[in-house]
C-alpha cells in the first residue's frame, strides 16, 4: 500500500477484525461521571482513563476503547506512550480518538495556523496509541451551504494525515453545520481517501425525528466510512427521546460492506454501564447472525 522510497500511504490501511467482540468498542464519551482527568478534576474523584481501559474487558468483555480528547491528560509523548501501556496492558485497541478541541478553523490565518498545529498534535497522539483516525468538527460556513473554508481546512489536515497512515473522520453530530449531506459533499469535494464518514446511529433524528429520514442519511454515509461508526438507539434533545431501531442501521451497515468497528455510544441510559451493555448485546447479535 506504501509505494517504495515513499513513506506515505495511498489508501489507509488497517487489518480489521472478523471476531465481533474484536469489532466492538467502548466510547469513554458517556463516562464523563465517571473518568476524572486530573487536570480538571476540580475535586472530583474517579478513574483515570488508564484505570477505566484496564476494566473493559471484564465488564463489557470486546477489545476496544475509544477514548475521548476530553479524558486525556497531556499530549506530551511521555503521557501519551504510557497510556498505550496502560491500553496494552488491558488488552484494548483504540478505535478512534474523538478530538472536541477548541480551534477556529475559519478565522484568521494565525487561527487556521493554530488549528492544523492542534489537529496535527492529535494525529500525532493517533500514531503513539495505535489508532486509525481521529474525528474532528466540521467548520461551519457562513451559510449552510458554504463549505470553501472547511474544504481548504480539511484538505489540509486530511494530506497530513495520509503522511502519517491516520484516517480524519467526519460525524453527522452538530445539526447545523454537520447534517449528513454536508458531510458526505465536504468529502467528496476534499476527495481523499483519508477523509471519510463517521456514521453516527442516531445523530441526524435530530434534524428530522424521523426513522426513514435518518435510515436514508445512514445509508448515504456508510459507504465513505472506513473505520468507525457509533452505536446508540436513543438520543435525548430537549428532555425527548429521540428512538431508532438499531437491528435496521446494523442491515444498512452490513449492505454498505462496512468492515471497521462500532463504538458503542450510549445516550438514553442513567448509568453508562448498563447502557452499554444493552448496545453490546444488540451489535453481537447482529453482527454473530
Amino acid at each position: 500500500m506504501v509505494a517504495a522510497g515513499n513513506l506515505t500511504a495511498a489508501e489507509p490501511d488497517v487489518k480489521f477484525p472478523t471476531d465481533p467482540k474484536h469489532r466492538l468498542s467502548v466510547s469513554t464519551y458517556p463516562f464523563r461521571s465517571v473518568i476524572i482527568n486530573p487536570a480538571r478534576a476540580n475535586g472530583k474523584t474517579g478513574m483515570t482513563l488508564a484505570q477505566f481501559a484496564a476494566t473493559i474487558v471484564d465488564k463489557f468483555g470486546v477489545y476496544g476503547i475509544e477514548p475521548w480528547s476530553s479524558h486525556f491528560e497531556s499530549l506530551e509523548d511521555a503521557y501519551i506512550k504510557g497510556l498505550r501501556d496502560a491500553f496494552d496492558q488491558a488488552q484494548v485497541r483504540v478505535v478512534n480518538i474523538p478530538c472536541d478541541v477548541r480551534v477556529n478553523p475559519c478565522g484568521t490565518s494565525e487561527d487556521q495556523r493554530a488549528t492544523q498545529d492542534t489537529w496535527h498534535k492529535w494525529v500525532q497522539a493517533a500514531r503513539l496509541l495505535g489508532s486509525p483516525s481521529i474525528r474532528v468538527h466540521v467548520p461551519a460556513g457562513k451559510a449552510n451551504d458554504d463549505i470553501t473554508c472547511a474544504v481548504e481546512t480539511l484538505k489540509a489536515i486530511s494530506k497530513y494525515g495520509q503522511e502519517k497512515n491516520i484516517v480524519i473522520n467526519l460525524e453527522n453530530d452538530n445539526p447545523r453545520s454537520e447534517d449528513p449531506y454536508r458531510v458526505l459533499k465536504v468529502i467528496e469535494a476534499v476527495g481523499s481517501p483519508f477523509l471519510r464518514s463517521l456514521p453516527d446511529f442516531c445523530n441526524s433524528m435530530q434534524i428530522e425525528d424521523n426513522e426513514d429520514y435518518n435510515a436514508k442519511a445512514l445509508a448515504a454515509l456508510f459507504p465513505h466510512a472506513y473505520n468507525i461508526s457509533h452505536v446508540k438507539d436513543v438520543e435525548i434533545v430537549g428532555g425527548k427521546s429521540l428512538r431508532v431501531d438499531v437491528n435496521r442501521i446494523f442491515q444498512i451497515a452490513n449492505k454498505a460492506g462496512y468492515k471497521g468497528f462500532f463504538s458503542m455510544e450510549t445516550e438514553g441510559s442513567l448509568d453508562p454501564y448498563e447502557g452499554s451493555k444493552t448496545l453490546i448485546a444488540a451489535a453481537l447479535k447482529n453482527l454473530s447472525a
